[in-house]
């Protein structure tokens, strides 16, 4: 199973910092996270399924931009964290 480590401003949403997943993907991961705590839709992802530009997921350490997108796979213990970070202006 993946570990996904949730910033504090997600947490908010899930009322814990770790989350354990069994999924082969990021994309399935999003969805399980998505359906079991549903005050986290449309906080990781747009209407189209898109994560938001002011999300950030990492699998072991590599932004899943630099990998294959919500397609990267995950093997058990993979670490993935995901990051919302603050917007102003």
């Amino acid at each position: 199973m993946a570990t996904v480590r949730l910033d504090s401003m997600l947490r908010d949403f899930v009322s814990r910092r770790t989350v354990t997943k069994d999924a082969t993907s990021v994309e399935e991961l999003l969805g399980q996270l998505e359906t079991e705590f549903p005050k986290l839709r449309h906080r990781l992802r747009d209407e189209t399924g898109v994560v938001r530009r002011f999300v950030k997921v990492f699998v072991n350490g590599e932004e899943i931009g630099a990998l294959q997108g919500l397609d990267t796979p995950l093997k058990p213990n993979d670490e993935v964290d995901i990051l919302h970070s603050i917007q102003g202006g």
